[in-house]
């Protein structure tokens, strides 16, 4: 079956931020719930929200988002 996956770094990104889930949720407005949700992949965020998150951790938006193309 084949299917785009949006793989991401913000775990990596905090550690280099030295941030917790819950200090970056505060920064972007959302809940650590939904931070950790994206963090892990089982949520794909909006567009503003993707913004949000790379502002915060002050990257740009493809330095964490990544669309991995899956394949059979």
């Amino acid at each position: 079956m084949e299917g785009t996956v949006l793989k991401n770094s913000i775990k990596v990104e905090r550690a280099k931020k030295d941030m917790t889930q819950a200090e970056l949720a505060i920064r972007v407005g959302v809940s650590r719930k939904t931070i950790n949700t994206i963090e892990t992949g089982r949520f794909v965020p909006t567009t503003v929200t993707a913004i949000r998150i790379a502002r915060a951790l002050e990257v740009g938006v493809e330095d964490i988002f990544t669309l991995i193309e899956e394949g059979t």
